[in-house]
């Protein structure tokens, strides 16, 4: 039942996806991962302007071949395959900076170039490993941006001083002028709001 319950999950966010008049699921994707595809490419050896030009080309290709993704676990997740996305379109900032690279084509997605082989010495890093830390601090990001369009702003606030800013309570009760039992209620609702969110990104991962 929870597998079929994740499957469920993730076939309705490629459906949504799918929809290319769906304006507003395709902000919502843009603006839970580009900062984890942005991330990625820069730590990979990247410049900010490279980086960007990653971000965009790797959500054009989502746009094409999302109604292409599998949902079987067996052939990989829909993390993974955002990462071999991401992974393709690093290799060719790389190969522009080669010689006559900007016009190579792009490298087939029916198959994954090696990075090692395309990407300078100085630069090769373990994407995978650089993709998963990334993903874990982009997925905590996307999830407080997400909690705090669902919470009253005043507890949010109460929330982001007390919890993310590590105030004392009576300092966060003083500056904000609120009693420390609405210190602790904030505290109490925006975390169970929050840990809601981490679930459902951490589900459309998978």
């Amino acid at each position: 039942m929870k597998s079929a319950g994740l499957a469920a999950t993730r076939r309705s966010l490629v459906d949504r996806l799918a929809n290319w008049d769906d304006q507003k699921r395709w902000q919502e994707f843009f603006d839970t991962y580009w900062k984890l595809i942005y991330s990625t490419a820069r730590k990979s050896g990247l410049t900010d302007a490279e980086a960007q030009e990653v971000v965009q080309e790797t959500v054009i290709t989502v746009a094409k071949k999302i109604d292409k993704l599998k949902y079987d676990p067996a052939i990989g997740s829909f993390k993974g395959w955002l990462l071999q996305i991401t992974r393709w379109r690093i290799v060719d900032q790389f190969r522009k900076r080669e010689p006559g690279g900007a016009k190579r084509p792009h490298v087939a997605d029916d198959r994954l170039t090696a990075t090692i082989e395309r990407v300078p010495d100085a630069h090769v890093v373990d994407l995978d490993a650089v993709w998963e830390a990334e993903w874990k601090d982009n997925l905590f990001e996307a999830a407080i941006a997400r909690a705090k369009k669902k919470v009253d702003p005043k507890q949010f606030q109460i929330f982001d001083c007390y919890v993310r800013k590590e105030w004392p309570a009576q300092k966060v009760a003083d500056q904000l002028r609120v009693n420390i039992g609405q210190v602790y209620l904030a505290r109490h609702r925006v975390s169970a709001v929050l840990k809601k969110e981490i679930r459902a990104l951490e589900k459309l991962g998978r």
